[in-house]
């Protein structure tokens, strides 16, 4: 894990998590949310309705941006404050989804980044794109 002050970020600054999403994922996401929506968690259901298996739910493979935020850059000792997303491809059980984040705009003053956020199929195809909206820690984190 790492963590990154604000007064140690440069602009361009990039780092990712890699994960492939199982059935397993889904379903346990789908518990814990509650969306129970046939198209994540039935395959006739989602080929009805034009894809072409179980779809994964947007917010989790968003999520997978957090990893990168909470332990990486920044890192430990950031808190999210807000994320824009876009949805612009379905992702299905067994796509592997790279989660990039990469410093946008850094203010010293209020101690705020933002991050452009891209998630990436094992095609290279945009899936999700957005701004994330950190507080980074003053000072490293140390001891973890």
């Amino acid at each position: 894990m790492n963590s990154y002050p604000i007064s140690t970020l440069t602009i361009g600054q990039t780092d990712y998590y890699q994960k492939t999403i199982t059935a397993e994922d889904i379903e346990s996401f789908s518990r814990i949310s509650g969306d129970n929506n046939p198209l994540h968690l039935d395959d006739a259901a989602a080929i009805q309705a034009r894809f072409k298996g179980r779809l994964a739910h947007g917010v989790l493979v968003a999520g997978l941006t957090s990893k990168v935020l909470g332990t990486q850059l920044p890192g430990v000792g950031t808190i999210y404050l807000g994320q824009q997303l876009k949805f612009v491809k379905p992702v299905y059980v067994g796509d592997t989804i790279r989660a990039v984040v990469t410093v946008a705009e850094i203010n010293v003053d209020k101690n705020i980044v933002k991050l452009t956020t891209q998630s990436f199929n094992q095609d290279q195809q945009l899936v999700i794109e957005g701004v994330a909206t950190v507080m980074p820690p003053k000072i490293a984190v140390v001891n973890i």
